[in-house]
């Protein structure tokens, strides 16, 4: 059994037994989807969301489309991880940051680094309201937030932090994109020594072949384990009916993650279920989000559903590793 290092016990986390007749890495909950529309006030979509183990409990960063069409972020808590109350007031921040404006924000990850919250999303950039790049702030008790120089300059998304330093550095993964090539990106990584000021940017993985063939991403926080970092990743591909997602994972070296020592040929996830099939962007699978009982191995992998709905799905350390391996590129 692979050991999962610096990991939280979560005696509680969110769980169901594979099905007998289930030959896949990852199977969904039973109570998907688990989040929808009608879980907040005056939202059109909830999806692509972020949650996190909290003093026996859980809290999460959500993103809702309201019924504007503008995305806004809200906190919100649950006891056990599916059934949750989210807060139908957008996020408030206790501070400003010059030359910066907090006016929409989408697809957040939080990462729990040195006793505090790190939240990453999606917002606009100091100049335009529509040219994106990810914004950072920090929570100790998912009641006041405090906001952060944004990392990195327009256009780039999907911003993973990593759970602590390596080699003296705080790690970020995020997907730099050019406006006018929006379905292609490759992941990088980026160093900073304060959590301001970010360089080093180095290339970690692109595109492959198949379901990955158009553009990748990072999702959920990397999990630490003795065979390396495990990163949940999406995969894009270009079909004659528009664009679908999956999710993927690879096997990272512990001292260099960017160095990508196994990367699963095959999807561990595909929109096939109505609700992933069936939204405001149709055949989409977006993975955001992990829960890992570091005890067990165990794992809940929250992801956006046709850019709709919040699904979660179940695998374990020992499965996606073995998965890896046996199906790597």
């Amino acid at each position: 059994m692979a050991k999962v290092l610096n990991g939280t016990s979560i005696p509680n986390i969110p769980w169901e037994e594979k099905p007998a007749s289930c030959k896949d890495v990852c199977w969904r909950s039973s109570h998907n989807p688990i989040l929808t529309r009608d879980d907040i006030e005056d939202a059109n979509s909830l999806f692509n969301s972020s949650v996190i183990a909290y003093k026996g409990e859980f809290r999460g960063i959500f993103r809702c489309d309201k019924t504007d069409m503008l995305p806004l972020l809200h906190k919100g808590k649950s006891k056990d991880g599916i059934n949750w109350d989210i807060d139908d007031e957008p996020l408030k921040f206790e501070n400003e940051v010059e030359g910066q404006r907090y006016e929409y924000g989408y697809d957040p990850r939080i990462c729990e680094l040195e006793g505090k919250y790190y939240i990453i999303w999606c917002r606009n950039s100091a100049t335009s309201n529509w040219d994106p790049t990810l914004g950072m702030a920090w929570t100790e008790d998912f009641e006041s937030f405090h906001l952060m120089q944004n990392p990195f300059l327009p256009y780039n998304r999907n911003g993973s932090l990593f759970p602590r330093k390596i080699n003296g550095y705080y790690l970020m993964f995020s997907r730099p994109m050019a406006p006018n090539l929006p379905t292609v990106g490759s992941i990088y990584a980026s160093k900073s020594k304060d959590l301001e000021f970010w360089g080093h940017h180095s290339f970690v993985m692109g595109p492959k072949g198949g379901w990955q063939s158009c553009k990748i991403g990072s999702g959920p926080t990397p999990i630490e384990t003795d065979e390396g970092w495990l990163l949940i990743y999406h995969g894009v591909k270009k079909t004659c009916n528009g664009l679908c997602y999956y999710a993927g994972v690879a096997i990272l070296d512990l001292d260099d993650p960017t160095k990508v020592l196994y990367r699963s040929k095959k999807y561990i996830l595909s929109p096939r279920e109505l609700y992933e099939c069936v939204g405001d962007v149709p055949n989409v699978v977006f993975p955001v989000s992990t829960l890992c009982d570091a005890d067990t191995g165990r794992i809940a992998l929250y992801y956006g559903a046709a850019d709709t709905y919040v699904g979660v799905a179940f695998t374990t350390v020992d499965e996606l590793i073995k998965f890896t391996k046996e199906n790597s590129l």
